[in-house]
């Protein structure tokens, strides 16, 4: 393999690794807000919430636990600078970094033909 060659894979390699390290902080903190939701522990899945998303409920403890969400297999990470999008089965969750970490803007949501997503919780 040629200089180039090696310089360009070892490029390539680098950049996965930065990508896959930005994905495991928004995967982890998705998961934590799903489990936390699901398993009815309002008060932790606020605290993951994007503070204008939490701002977004009346109650914020007892409206989260409501809306049904549950944790699923993630089935793709997307990161975007400071934005990213989680995909769990059955959810789609909009992430936005904070100084303080990753903190979820959006969640239950589902896709819409040719328009913007339909979310249970958005800022």
């Amino acid at each position: 393999m040629g200089i180039r060659a090696t310089a360009v894979a070892c490029l390539a390699l680098v950049t996965m690794g930065c990508a896959s390290a930005e994905r495991t902080p928004v995967t982890s903190t998705a998961e934590r807000f799903l489990s936390a939701a699901g398993e009815g522990r309002g008060g932790q899945a606020c605290l993951l919430l994007a503070p204008e998303a939490a701002r977004s409920l009346d109650d914020c403890e007892k409206q989260i636990v409501s809306v049904g969400l549950r944790a699923g297999a993630v089935r793709g990470v997307d990161v975007w600078g400071d934005e990213a999008r989680v995909r769990v089965d059955g959810d789609t969750l909009f992430l936005h970094r904070f100084p303080d970490g990753w903190r979820v803007r959006a969640a239950g949501c589902e896709p819409r033909a040719e328009q913007p997503y339909e979310c249970e919780v958005k800022t």
